[in-house]
């Protein structure tokens, strides 16, 4: 087994949120790590698995407001590589899903400061097996799209033309604009009775999803909890256990929160 090597920096997934969910890979970097630069959604408790030795530097943002700029995260990398730390860049789910991880990658590159980089459960995993569903499914769902829901234009559709019928799509980040969500998926090809679960907090103690059909998307409460958002007929089966619960009609009005299966 490899230890954390001075002067390298370790682009590492957090998964996410519950620990145990660690690889075993990740859990050792930190425990050995000079330096641990984490964002905001990487709870305490994996924090605490750091070694006393290692400093710990919040470099996160969410919903706009930011600690830091992304040149400032490069420098703290390279600068704390070039000391002889192990440095690790400690990110939310997996490094490589809309975690800025090629501009750090560009970084570091330029710099000549060696890396590696450590994969994590990605949060569109974690919210499927919370739901107990699969993203995939060869009867109904053969494609997995996976999108940003925060968007560079405000208005932009999330996906910029017609989507097919056997797609899921998990959709990270969709903001507090749901009606906008709902309205740019069905512009875009999708009937209003797909399915759509939308899972805060994945694998954490307060986990919670709530489901409705896309036609009723609009209507599903807002939080700023990390919500991820998953479409597609994949999905029926979470569909129909709810409504056989549900005392409000299901094709107006989206299901009340769930903790559990």
């Amino acid at each position: 087994m490899s230890s954390a090597e001075p002067g390298k920096v370790y682009l590492v997934g957090a998964g996410p949120g519950d620990p145990d969910l660690l690889t075993l890979k990740a859990a050792r970097l930190l425990a050995e790590a000079g330096v641990v630069l984490h964002d905001d959604l990487v709870p305490q408790s994996i924090l605490d698995m750091a070694g006393k030795q290692a400093l710990i530097i919040s470099v996160g943002k969410r919903c706009g407001r930011k600690k830091i700029t992304q040149a400032a995260i490069h420098d703290l990398m390279i600068v704390s590589a070039r000391r002889g730390l192990s440095v690790i860049r400690l990110k939310s789910g997996d490094p490589m899903i809309f975690g800025r991880a090629a501009e750090e990658i560009d970084a570091l590159r330029e710099a000549e400061v060696p890396f590696e980089i450590i994969p994590g459960v990605t949060a569109a995993s974690s919210a499927a097996a919370f739901v107990g569903a699969s993203l995939t499914d060869r009867r109904v769902a053969s494609r997995l799209i996976v999108l940003s829901g925060h968007r560079n234009v405000p208005q932009q559709d999330l996906w910029p033309g017609e989507l097919p019928a056997d797609v899921t799509l998990a959709i990270y980040m969709p903001g507090q604009d749901i009606h906008h969500v709902a309205a740019s998926l069905l512009r875009s090809g999708l009937s209003g009775e797909v399915p759509c679960v939308a899972v805060t907090d994945a694998s954490r103690p307060a986990a919670a999803f709530t489901v409705s059909q896309l036609s009723a998307l609009a209507a599903l409460p807002t939080t700023f909890a990390p919500t991820l958002l998953l479409v597609g007929h994949a999905f029926e089966a979470v569909l129909r256990r709810d409504a056989s619960e549900a005392l409000i009609p299901l094709a107006s009005n989206p299901l009340p929160l769930r903790k559990s299966q």
